[in-house]
């Protein structure tokens, strides 16, 4: 077996390339529109069919996960994600791009389950937290710099983005298949659990407000940025390349504050404190974006936006983490569901509002965000961690 590090290296490399390859869509989503003829509203289905599919799938491939084998299963969704990708450059219809996004959620479900697992048996109870926190990072890198990439390639034609992330795609599975070795896997009391008992274990009190705020996050990240270059270029006449800008910057500037302030917030103010602070920042940013007009304003606006999601995220799984014990598969596995979830309403109930005004998407998500803020208020520390 190759060292630790070199695995969760191609682990979490596997992980910003899918994510990555999801976000590619967003920037050119206007151009498409155009091409298309159609509406806010089809646009947020077909950004939440990802996530729907993702959810249904999510469960028969968990169970898959232990019976096959981990590597197997990041392999085949890989290969999964790479085609979906080309047909989506390849599509000319909704009906062809609808069934790339469909594919795009059945190669989340098989690789997410699958890597979650394969870090939990290549890491200790000690450093478990740390390698979860990397593997937020990576899942929120990708999602974000996807946008920008998608920009940018944007400008050699509307179609090369995903051409781009079925070829990366195909590498990483390449990579996966040569360098990966299925681990020794820990025992886990979760992996007994009945679905009844796992559904019950969501709602006790050390995991409920949790995965309460993952799907908060997850709705206000995905109506944030699904519909933002959709925002930006109806009423600023954003181009591709502008909108690559400033979801580039944004990300970068996210990048820097979780690498360079994370573990120290965590350290100081403790992950729940550190939620609480973030959800009342991204509320208010999100809600600033309706009303800022300049260009640089708009950038730094987004720019801290993101800061405080890339910030919120590996909050809460570091949380979980050290919450979970023995349970960092049920773990894993619900905060893919309720993340799932959040990305299903977000996209469609801002895309509905968005056909009625443009800034009503955004007065939503700030709703969202500011119930997470008075729910957070609520969540107490666990003794085990007191």
């Amino acid at each position: 077996m190759k060292s630790k590090k070199t695995v969760l290296a191609i682990l979490l490399m596997n992980l910003f390339i899918a994510f990555l390859g999801i976000g590619l869509v967003i920037p050119v989503l206007p151009t498409i529109m155009n091409e298309l003829g159609i509406t806010g509203s089809v646009v947020g289905y077909m950004v939440a069919a990802f996530a729907v599919t993702q959810l249904i799938i999510s469960p028969i491939a968990g169970r898959w996960v232990d019976r096959y084998g981990r590597k197997v299963m990041i392999i085949i969704g890989l290969c999964i994600f790479g085609f979906s990708e080309f047909l989506f450059g390849y599509g000319k219809t909704v009906e062809v791009l609808f069934v790339s996004r469909m594919l795009g959620g059945i190669a989340a479900a098989f690789i997410m389950p699958a890597v979650t697992a394969f870090i939990a048996d290549i890491t200790t109870t000690a450093t478990r937290a740390k390698a979860l926190g990397y593997m937020s990072a990576a899942i929120n890198t990708g999602f974000i710099i996807g946008p920008g990439l998608g920009g940018f390639l944007a400008e050699v034609g509307t179609r090369v983005p995903f051409y781009t992330a079925g070829v990366l795609g195909l590498v990483a599975a390449l990579l996966s298949f040569l360098l990966l070795k299925e681990p020794e896997r820990q025992k886990s009391d979760a992996g007994e659990m009945t679905g009844t008992q796992g559904l019950k274990r969501v709602f006790l009190p050390m995991y409920f407000i949790a995965f309460l705020l993952i799907f908060v996050s997850a709705f206000g990240l995905s109506a944030f940025e699904s519909l933002f270059s959709l925002f930006v270029d109806h009423k600023f006449g954003f181009t591709p390349k502008d909108i690559a800008i400033v979801i580039t910057g944004g990300a970068l500037v996210g990048a820097v504050a979780q690498v360079g302030l994370f573990d120290s917030l965590a350290k100081r103010l403790g992950e729940i404190t550190l939620i609480r602070y973030c959800l009342a920042v991204s509320a208010a940013l999100v809600m600033v974006m309706t009303v800022v007009k300049s260009y640089p304003m708009i950038l730094l606006t987004t720019f801290f936006v993101f800061v405080g999601f890339d910030l919120m995220r590996p909050a809460i799984t570091s949380y979980l983490s050290k919450v979970a014990g023995d349970e960092q598969g049920f773990v894993g596995g619900m905060n893919s569901m309720f993340t799932s979830i959040g990305n299903i309403f977000g996209p469609i109930i801002g895309g509905i509002l968005f056909d009625i005004n443009l800034n009503f998407p955004y007065y939503f998500a700030t709703v969202v965000l500011v119930i997470g803020v008075v729910v957070a208020l609520f969540w107490k520390k666990p003794k085990m961690l007191t």
